[in-house]
């Protein structure tokens, strides 16, 4: 994990840009009903700078920080209310399902630091990668190709591809096999 020092880029810039996203988000992206408008709200995130592949399923309750720091590959679902905490790039490849509830949080506070500055690094979830519902994904983390993150675990180590972990630490429990 590459933890970086944040590079205070909250300027002025910065701020107007993401005061534009809040205005977007709560009058255009936000109201939109689940079970439609799944190409409005990725052409709203791409608006805004997010790449997005095809066929996203994007829930309008769920939350972005920074969508420029976002890219999508095909087929990804994010669910009701997750939180995308994109102060850094996050970066999910394609087929991942994030659930309800989750939060991928790519930033933290340096607590050796007596200033306790912010700092961040980026999250990687491979393709077929699944975080279930209210689980935490810090930053830093690469979660492997096919690797189940279960409901509630909180991550903050690097998850081995097509392994399960579960509980907070998350910690391994099994291999994941796809039965034909």
């Amino acid at each position: 994990m590459e933890v970086k020092p944040y590079k205070n880029n909250l300027g002025l810039k910065n701020k107007v840009r993401r005061a534009i996203w809040g205005i977007a988000y709560i009058f255009f992206f936000r109201p939109t009903p689940n079970i439609l408008f799944w190409e409005w709200r990725a052409f709203l995130l791409r608006l805004f700078g997010a790449k997005i592949g095809k066929h996203c399923k994007i829930r309008s309750s769920a939350i972005f920080w920074a969508p420029w720091n976002l890219e999508l590959g095909d087929y990804v679902s994010i669910g009701q209310k997750a939180q995308i905490y994109s102060v850094d790039k996050i970066l999910l490849h394609t087929k991942v399902c994030i659930s309800q509830g989750a939060y991928l949080c790519t930033a933290s506070h340096d607590i050796t630091n007596k200033d306790n500055p912010l700092i961040t690094a980026p999250i990687h979830i491979n393709s077929f990668g699944w975080v279930a519902a209210d689980a935490f994904v810090g930053m830093g983390v690469n979660i492997g190709e096919g690797a189940v993150v279960g409901a509630r675990a909180a991550v903050f180590k690097d998850v081995e591809p097509w392994t399960v972990v579960v509980g907070n630490p998350a910690k391994f429990i099994k291999k994941r096999i796809i039965k034909e």
